[in-house]
């Protein structure tokens, strides 16, 4: 595949569909890739497949792309349970007419209908909204403006919801906020507007204390790699973008510091793989099934996926999966 890397700022601003020129779903087998439990006395309760940021268009390499993932994290040994979806499902509605959004919603959910049979729990990523910058092809007075168009396809019960399995409860988040009106600007940032981040404190306050927390995000809450995505350094002072990361981090932080039993955050976007610990939190940053943008690696990391195995004593585990040459 060609080495050339488009920078996430001329993705964002516009260069997408030229790189590119309802809860249940599963996955066909394929060739098996054996990952083992590790060898201690926890107890392990769940196995994820966490899949991010596949951009799939109706054309191009990402339906088959796509179904390779999902048959690759499905051959597992042992197989997951379920699969969480972080977001950027489709490869740009920010900037699509109504038509071009929804030819991409078919191609990504083609795949999923026709490839998985695990249970599968999806979240909003930003390039699932639909007309923030699409300026006179999109008209806010359609009822699927916005992320309606996302939660409809999806089937979510509301842009940010939770669910409980396995002894963990989780929390799924809406992490695209505020559009920026000006067309120079990305046209969000990376936070919880008050309504949800007032959700929020009331789920954490209403879990029980001994029941172990799991936050998932599109837009990483913290990472470590964005400071890598492109020149961040170049005015003497480190500057990460809000739209690549939490603006409100020190928010969450703060409010994770009431409720310890959130043990572990999940969140894709930045289309490269890390870890954070950090106050007894652990934030996986799980890369890209599309790597960069279906072009071969992104800043060094291939398309892959995350497995997360989850324990009854709030540990976890994770393993970065290229899956390429599965």
């Amino acid at each position: 595949m060609p080495n050339r890397r488009m920078t996430r700022r001329e993705f964002l601003l516009g260069g997408a569909m030229a790189a590119g020129a309802s809860a249940i779903a599963g996955c066909a087998s394929g060739t098996p890739a054996a990952i083992t439990a590790l060898p201690d006395s926890r107890q392990r309760v769940l196995r994820v497949a966490h899949l991010t940021d596949m951009h799939v268009l109706p054309f191009g390499p990402s339906q088959d792309g796509l179904a390779h993932a999902l048959r690759h994290a499905q051959a597992l040994d042992p197989q997951p349970q379920v699969v969480f979806n972080t977001g950027d499902c489709v490869m740009e509605s920010l900037e699509a007419d109504k038509d071009s959004a929804l030819a991409q919603w078919r191609a990504f959910r083609e795949v999923f209908e026709a490839e998985c049979h695990l249970p599968v729990q999806h979240c909003i990523g930003n390039h699932d909204v639909w007309g923030w910058a699409a300026g006179g092809a999109a008209s806010a007075d359609d009822p699927l403006f916005g992320k309606a168009m996302a939660v409809e396809q999806l089937g979510l019960p509301h842009r940010y919801y939770s669910f409980d399995l396995a002894g963990w409860h989780f929390v799924v988040l809406d992490s695209t906020h505020a559009p920026i009106l000006s067309p120079a600007d990305i046209p969000y940032t990376g936070k919880l507007d008050d309504e949800q981040f007032a959700w929020l404190e009331r789920e954490l306050q209403q879990t029980p204390a001994d029941q172990s927390i799991a936050v998932l995000s599109h837009i990483p809450v913290l990472c470590a790699c964005e400071f890598f995505d492109g020149p961040n350094e170049d005015s003497g002072n480190w500057v990460v973008p809000g739209a690549w990361m939490h603006i409100d981090a020190r928010r969450m932080r703060n409010l994770f510091l009431t409720h310890p039993n959130v043990r572990l955050c999940l969140s894709g976007h930045a289309h490269q793989h890390d870890r954070v610990d950090y106050l007894g939190v652990k934030y996986v940053c799980s890369g890209a099934v599309s790597g960069n943008w279906w072009s071969g690696p992104y800043l060094d990391f291939p398309p892959a996926y995350v497995v997360v195995d989850l324990y009854a004593d709030g540990s976890s585990e994770h393993l970065f999966v290229p899956y390429e040459g599965g």
